[in-house]
C-alpha cells in the first residue's frame, strides 16, 4: 500500500524529532561529565600536538610540547618544536616568549583576577557550558585508542568571543577533554591533541617562574 507523500513526510518528521533530542541529550550528558571531572582537578601534566591553520592565506604550522598546570592560575607550556618557545602564567603575570617567531622580546600581561582564563588549556570549554554555548552532538569517536564523544560548542549571543566554534572530544571513561578544535572568525583553526594526560600529580614549582633571558625586551600588554 502506497502512503500519501504528506503522510510519509509527517512520519519522517516525527521520527527525526526524538532522534535529535536523543543526540542533544547525549551531547549534554558528555559535557556534564566533563564539567564534573574537571571540577576535581588541581594539577595537570600533559604533552600535546598542535596544528594551526590559517584558511585565508592557506598556511599551516605544527608544534609539539608539554605543559604543567596548577589550578586556578598557574600554567607552564614548554614547546619542543619550535624549541625554546614558552608560555608561563605565574599567578600574577602571563608571559609569552616565542623566539621562533618574535625574537628578542617577551610579552607580559596581568592575569585576570579569576585565574589564568583562556590559558587554562581545556577549562575555557567547561565554564558554565550549558548556559554559554549551543551544544550539538558530533557522535562517538576514538582518541588515542580511547572511546570518546565529540561535541560542538557554538557561543550564544552573550557568550564568549574567543572563538566562533569549538569541537571537543570528551573521554567516555574519565570525562577529560583529550582533543579540541577551535575555529575563529579570522579564519584561524587551532587543533590540539593531548597525547598524554595525568591529573592530580606532582608538578615542578620552578616551572611556573619565568626569568627574562639576557638581552630580551619586555613588552607590556
Amino acid at each position: 500500500m502506497r502512503l500519501p507523500s504528506a503522510t510519509v513526510l509527517a512520519a519522517s518528521l516525527c521520527l527525526a524529532a526524538p532522534l535529535h533530542a536523543q543526540a542533544r541529550s547525549a551531547a549534554e550528558t558528555a559535557v556534564r561529565h566533563a564539567v564534573s571531572a574537571w571540577a576535581g582537578v588541581r594539577t595537570v601534566r600533559a604533552s600535546f600536538e598542535q596544528t594551526v591553520t590559517n584558511t585565508l592565506v592557506g598556511s599551516t604550522a605544527n608544534a609539539t610540547g608539554s605543559y604543567q598546570q596548577e589550578r586556578p592560575d598557574r600554567l607552564a607550556v614548554t614547546f619542543q618544536d619550535p624549541d625554546g618557545d614558552r608560555i608561563v602564567a605565574d599567578g600574577q603575570w602571563l608571559w609569552v616568549y616565542l623566539p621562533s617567531s618574535m625574537p628578542g622580546r617577551v610579552t607580559r600581561q596581568a592575569e585576570p583576577a579569576n585565574g589564568s582564563g583562556t590559558v587554562d588549556v581545556t577549562a575555557q570549554f567547561l565554564d558554565r557550558p550549558l548556559e554559554r554555548y549551543e551544544i550539538a552532538d558530533a557522535g562517538p569517536d576514538t582518541v588515542s585508542g580511547r572511546p570518546a564523544h565529540a561535541v560542538v560548542l557554538t557561543p550564544k549571543a552573550d557568550g564568549p568571543r574567543e572563538f566562533s566554534r569549538a569541537k571537543v572530544w570528551i573521554d567516555d571513561g574519565d570525562g577529560y577533554i583529550r582533543k579540541f578544535e577551535v575555529s575563529q572568525s579570522n579564519g584561524v583553526i587551532r587543533r590540539v591533541h593531548l597525547t598524554s594526560l595525568a591529573v592530580n600529580v606532582p608538578v615542578n614549582e620552578s616551572a611556573f617562574h619565568f626569568v627574562v633571558p639576557k638581552g630580551v625586551r619586555v613588552v607590556e600588554r
